[in-house]
């Protein structure tokens, strides 16, 4: 079975939630003899051709810009995966790119679709953005012969919305790690940003709106917290949200960039509590890395982080700065406890692989598919 992998910037250990999926998944699925090929964008990429864990890596040229990038990108890949990969599936992440769904079927592939999230809700998008987000949505929906969706109560609403593709809208969520950090020791923590254990809040996001990073440093501000905050994350393209949010580092407010491997493990593990702010997301990878180091998390309280279905005090009204500032002030004092093998094995990224795999075998008809139920 051969499988090309469009919409994404690439892997191993680029920013971005998308990326972190693909980035466990694959090595996963090439692991079970299956043929992986990831086509990326040369600026995220340090070499056009590599291999990263059995799974092949091509960097074609993308264009740097927000509204253009994943769009040009994603046409001219799947171009060059019919010419020159020719797989036996098309795996596209994201209902941007999956707008093109229709032309990849034109092309004579088999398309599955991962749906990450309704991006049209993101606030960096203007009304001709939004218009096209859903358009792609659509295009998965009704083109697409298999659409994974991440989330489960967005699940459930695509299938109330197409209910004739009911039986191709699959629910398979993100995962996690059963030992998510738990090789780090204090040592590991990054010297260049003075943070000692249980001496910091962590938030690990995108420098973009709708992450909510601007209410978390202001409830941080407004608080009493004997503790640092740091926020470890970057923008892909800098804009005045992205400056506005490094201007507000300080002694205590600590915008530590991207980090990877060791280094963010450590921050992982070691945080006295996780907050995700967030306006928006698709199925929160990093706040199940969070609850899977071990760390305490504090949520907004928008559907896709209640799906993960934690206790009540592990969540804030979403843009309630006070409430978030009520939180930070009294942590020892909330129930934040979660049943942790339970979550794991709710979220385990080895079986998450072995669904992935299943639904290309369904959709080239090798064994009977998922009935579409969640």
């Amino acid at each position: 079975m051969k499988i090309a992998v469009v919409g994404l910037r690439g892997i191993p250990n680029i920013m971005g939630g998308i990326e972190s999926h693909c980035q466990q998944i694959y090595p996963r699925i090439a692991n079970e003899g299956v043929e992986i090929t990831v086509i990326g964008r040369s600026p995220y990429l340090e070499k056009r051709k590599t291999e990263y864990k059995g799974v092949s890596i091509v960097g074609l040229w993308a264009i740097q810009n927000k509204f253009l990038e994943t769009f040009l990108h994603t046409f001219i890949a799947i171009i060059y995966s019919a010419i020159f990969i020719r797989p036996d599936v098309l795996h596209v992440h994201a209902i941007g790119p999956a707008i093109f769904t229709p032309f990849a079927r034109l092309l004579g592939l088999k398309v599955v679709v991962t749906h990450h999230g309704a991006d049209y809700d993101r606030q960096k998008w203007n009304a001709l953005a939004k218009f096209i987000l859903k358009t792609g949505e659509k295009m998965a929906c009704h083109f697409a012969n298999k659409v994974i969706v991440v989330g489960r109560s967005l699940t459930l609403e695509l299938q109330n919305k197409f209910p004739k593709r009911k039986n191709n809208i699959i629910f398979i969520p993100n995962g996690t790690l059963a030992n998510f950090g738990f090789d780090c020791v204090k040592s590991d923590l990054p010297k260049d940003i003075s943070v000692s254990s249980d001496g910091y809040a962590l938030a690990v996001a995108r420098l973009v709106p709708e992450k909510g990073l601007h209410d978390l440093i202001k409830a941080f501000n407004h608080s009493e917290a004997p503790y640092k905050l740091v926020i470890v994350g970057d923008a892909d393209h800098d804009d005045e949200y992205s400056r506005q949010i490094k201007k507000e580092a300080s002694e205590n407010v600590v915008i530590a960039g991207r980090r990877s491997g060791i280094e963010l493990q450590s921050l992982y593990k070691f945080a006295k509590v996780f907050v995700l702010p967030s306006y928006h997301e698709g199925h929160p990878i990093v706040a199940l890395e969070a609850i899977s180091a071990g760390t305490k998390v504090i949520l907004s309280d928008i559907q896709p982080n209640l799906d993960i279905a934690l206790q009540t005090d592990c969540y804030f009204k979403v843009g309630d700065v006070d409430s978030l500032t009520r939180k930070l002030n009294n942590l020892d004092k909330l129930n934040l406890h979660v049943e942790q093998s339970e979550f794991l094995a709710r979220y385990d990224w080895n079986a998450i692989a072995i669904e992935t795999k299943n639904q290309y075998a369904s959709v080239l008809g090798l064994v009977h598919g998922d009935n579409g139920t969640v």
